[in-house]
């Protein structure tokens, strides 16, 4: 009876919106629909509601719609939506204000005179809409307005002229800051919760482990992650728009032609030019560039984008007339004093303390005061000039509003999906397509496509992505990232607004374009670009860095980036690592039999004995990396002959463990059914013959394992053993290298800083006997203090702890406090003596040795990783390893 709810489920939705039923009303009216009579049935049939239920019940569903709820509005952690209504404003302001319009008609006259240039002036104008605005139907009606007769008054192709438009226009669903990257972060941050709770349990019944590695987990991802990574696939997409144009104009220059500009390429043209490229491409600069190096958040770049989109509107609605910039310059000059400002000296109103610091404070309020004063300004004019603002307003909170109610009832009808077990079906259809990982994905695709034919773009990320990003994130064999399957999708999906017949962005151009403009002529028009789209799809799918490699480099070389002893990135450091090795290997192991020749008469004795150990691990890293790759390499030798055995029997136990659990919930069912006095007769016997064919057919595929699995994954597991083992050795062998090399570089750094302390401990002998014994223990508590901020002085620290003790509690005793006094000053003047040494002796050559191996042997050691080491590691993060043998 699932089964049938579900298919009523399905056929509600589709029934709903094939009727042009509104989405937000279709989406959750056909889940509280079913879910009803389901409840209704089940209690009328089966005396208990949520016996027709897969998963829980009517409460369980209403419980999960109550939290999906609170998740969208209360959420601290799930704030990323707030930046929808930001960037919707901020689209919304630049094309009322017709900075969209300056623009196209500017570079329709810069491109024109060359073959085909009004075309790509189109694609470089909705480019540069689409990270401004990002919202489609916009963009589309704009340069359906303003280019469309241009491009038919100078003959182009009718089909060529509605397919540019309308592909241009979509750019604003791939390029950043694009609605649908935001709502795509918002639902896979939650299937990759799913994802790596799934692989968890995946990992520990294949290898019976508990804990699984942290680098075998799902990584997160985020609406700036899904920013960054859209942005190079959007380029890409641009470049081929744009080549398809030239091409086509080379080969049918009737279709294309040039159009040569009437005007003068003057002054004032270039003037023009400037004033209508720049300030669009100031706010994509700030908005995604704040962003990219993580100056802000995605909602503080939003807000960002929206006020410097009512400042662009400010000038331009006053045009023509005397002052218009004034508002603008009075915001920029402020921005531009307060930045300055800030670069040269610090504001900090809680912390004034000189006159120079209330001067600086003084200044930074004026000019915030008068950046305020701007943007009202800018607001007040947009206000009163053709009541843009309000308009603004309108359509923000009804887009917002709608995005919100799609939200939720996309979230009301996945948890039907769910209770009724599609989300299960729809798992082991895709898991059970032969081909892995690539059958699936292929399969959801081609799914995403075919959908974009008749339902809108939010429809298809809040109600696909839910149920199917989690199976695809969970596979071990592709160990894809969520950006990029966010990208891939949000490519995908940017095709239904041209596939006819419910392809937005025709609709759009449909009502703009003249009644020439046949509608066939559109429909041949998209096709094309189609096919682009689908081909980006294709480029970004084999080239995983397109999308992965600008997130994991801004992570990497950002101010809060992760250690290099992560362990998410020791594969990649020890790969850098290794590269160094190979050449300057030789520099490096000539630094260390240098070191081994120092004079260290200076140090103490466990010091000199520590730094033997350092040069000698040194030695080895060489070989124990060497030994760690060799292990690598013997793991990707076996894996040929071992892989197709390793994913037909895993394959195989993912059958039987289907059986297995099957076969448990009916012998619930069947101990349900025997304290049951009203048990419908036949049930039980019903119950019992499944089970004795599901256990028939689990002893089937049980024999079907071949013979040698068992022997040949034992030996295939020691061989991952011993890489792993390898490796740990590398890594211990490396930081034991360095780390005495760190500390003692430290420690002989702070030796002028201890050696500064001598008055300190000196006076305490005055304080022991002057003092009373709370001020003289407060005296020594403040000597400890300081000492204690003195690298590898905790010798020296416990000496004066123990004049501390000497003084504390009922019975002070003076004598023996100045006893111990005189032993913590001996050992100081030792520290300290030992220390200057090591200094005169040793301190340069250790500098120079440090420097040698800082980046390779003392790599993970860092705090953070050096800029190149980076940029290796971000390029080799970005490919997907195949981890499914270590499952």
């Amino acid at each position: 009876m699932e089964l049938v709810f579900l298919l009523l489920l399905v056929v509600l939705m589709a029934g709903a919106l094939a009727s042009g039923f509104p989405v937000a009303f279709a989406l959750p009216g056909s889940a509280i629909i079913t879910i009803g009579l389901a409840a209704v049935t089940g209690e009328l049939f089966a005396g208990e509601a949520s016996a027709y239920f897969a998963q829980g019940g009517p409460v369980n569903w209403l419980t999960a719609g109550v939290t999906n709820f609170r998740g969208v509005y209360w959420e601290v952690e799930r704030d990323t939506l707030i930046a929808i209504p930001l960037f919707v404003f901020m689209g919304i302001m630049l094309q009322r204000s017709k900075i969209a319009e300056d623009l196209l008609v500017a570079m329709a006259q810069l491109f024109g005179p060359i073959r085909g240039g009004l075309g790509i002036s189109v694609v470089f104008v909705g480019a540069l809409l689409a990270a401004t605005t990002g919202i489609v139907g916009a963009t589309v009606v704009a340069m359906g307005l303003i280019s469309l007769p241009a491009m038919l008054r100078n003959n182009y192709s009718h089909s060529l002229a509605t397919g540019t438009i309308a592909a241009s226009g979509t750019l604003g669903q791939i390029i950043p800051p694009s609605i649908v990257l935001i709502i795509l972060a918002d639902q896979l941050s939650s299937a990759v919760d799913q994802a790596g709770m799934a692989r968890k349990a995946y990992f520990k019944e294949t290898t019976g482990e508990f804990s699984m590695p942290s680098s075998f987990g799902v990584g997160s991802t985020s609406a700036g992650d899904m920013f960054m990574g859209a942005l190079l696939p959007g380029l890409v997409l641009v470049g081929l728009y744009m080549a398809y144009i030239l091409i086509v104009a080379f080969l049918k220059p009737k279709i294309a032609p040039s159009v040569p500009f009437e005007g003068q390429y003057d002054r004032k043209f270039a003037a023009r030019v400037l004033l209508a490229l720049i300030p669009p491409l100031t706010l994509i600069f700030v908005v995604l560039g704040s962003i990219i190096t993580g100056i802000a958040t995605v909602n503080q770049a939003g807000a960002i984008g929206a006020v410097g989109a009512m400042v662009m509107a400010g000038y331009r609605l006053y045009d023509g007339r005397r002052g218009a910039f004034y508002p603008a310059i009075l915001a920029m000059v402020s921005l531009i004093v307060i930045l300055v400002l800030n670069s040269v000296h610090p504001i900090n109103i809680r912390n004034v303390q000189t006159s120079a610091d209330t001067i600086a404070v003084v200044i930074a309020v004026a000019a915030v005061v008068m950046f305020l004063a701007g943007i009202i300004w800018s607001g007040v004019r947009a206000y009163y000039i053709e009541d843009t603002l309000r308009g603004v307003m309108v359509e923000t909170a009804k887009t917002s509003a709608l995005v919100f109610i799609i939200l939720l009832g996309a979230a009301m009808l996945t948890a039907a999906f769910r209770a009724f077990g599609g989300e299960e079906l729809v798992r082991e259809f895709l898991t059970g397509l032969p081909g892995g990982f690539w059958a699936q994905f292929i399969i959801v695709m081609a799914v995403i496509f075919i959908l974009g034919f008749f339902l809108d773009f939010i429809e298809i990320a809040v109600v696909v992505v839910p149920i199917v990003a989690p199976i695809l994130l969970a596979d071990p064999s592709a160990n894809i990232t969520a950006v990029w399957l966010g990208v891939m999708i949000g490519m995908n999906i940017q095709t239904s607004f041209l596939t006819p017949p419910f392809g937005f962005a025709l609709f759009y151009l449909r009502g703009v374009a003249p009644a020439a403009v046949k509608t066939l002529s559109m429909y041949k028009g998209v096709i094309p670009f189609i096919c682009l789209q689908l081909f980006a799809l294709f480029i970004v799918g084999i080239a995983p860095q397109l999308v992965n490699y600008l997130p994991n480099r801004m992570s990497l070389t950002s101010e809060s980036s992760p250690p290099p002893k992560n362990p998410r990135l020791q594969a990649c450091v020890e790969d850098y690592v290794f590269a160094t090795f190979a050449e300057t290997g030789e520099a490096i192991q000539a630094s260390i039999s240098d070191a081994k020749s120092w004079d260290l008469s200076a140090l103490p004795k466990s010091v000199q004995k520590d730094l033997d150990k350092s040069f000698a691990s040194a030695e080895k890293a060489f070989p124990a990396l060497d030994e760690a790759f060799a292990a690598t390499a013997a793991i990707e030798a076996a894996a040929v002959e071992y892989r197709p055995l390793h994913v037909s029997v895993r394959s195989i136990q993912r059958d039987i463990g289907k059986h297995v659990d099957e076969i448990e919930s009916l012998e619930q069912l069947i101990s349900s059914l025997n304290r049951q006095k009203d048990a419908k007769p036949g049930q039980i016997e019903k119950a019992t013959a499944k089970i004795e064919r599901l256990t028939a057919e689990k002893t089937e595929l049980e024999s079907q394992i071949p013979a040698n699995w068992e022997a040949d994954h034992k030996a295939f597991s020691k061989i991952l053993a011993a890489e792993k083992k390898a490796r740990l050795m590398y890594r211990r062998t490396a930081d034991s290298a360095y780390e005495p090399i760190q500390v003692l570089r430290a420690t002989i750094q702070d030796a002028d800083a201890l050696a500064a302390l001598s008055n300190d401990i000196d006076a305490l002998a005055k304080a022991v006997t002057d003092l009373e014994p709370k001020q003289a223990e407060q005296a020594i508590k403040d000597v400890e203090s300081k000492i204690g901020r003195i690298v590898e002085a905790g010798s020296i620290r416990s000496a004066v702890s123990k004049v501390r003790r000497a003084i504390k509690g009922k019975t002070p005793d003076p004598e023996k406090a100045l006893g111990e006094l005189q032993k913590a000053k001996a050992l100081f003047d030792e520290e300290v003596a030992w220390r200057q040494a090591a200094v005169k002796s040793i301190g340069t050559k250790l500098g120079e040795y440090d420097v040698a191996i800082r980046n390779t042997i003392g790599l993970r050691l860092q705090d953070r990783l050096p800029r190149d080491a980076a940029l290796d590691v971000a390029a080799c993060q970005s490919n997907h390893v195949d981890i499914s043998l270590h499952f």
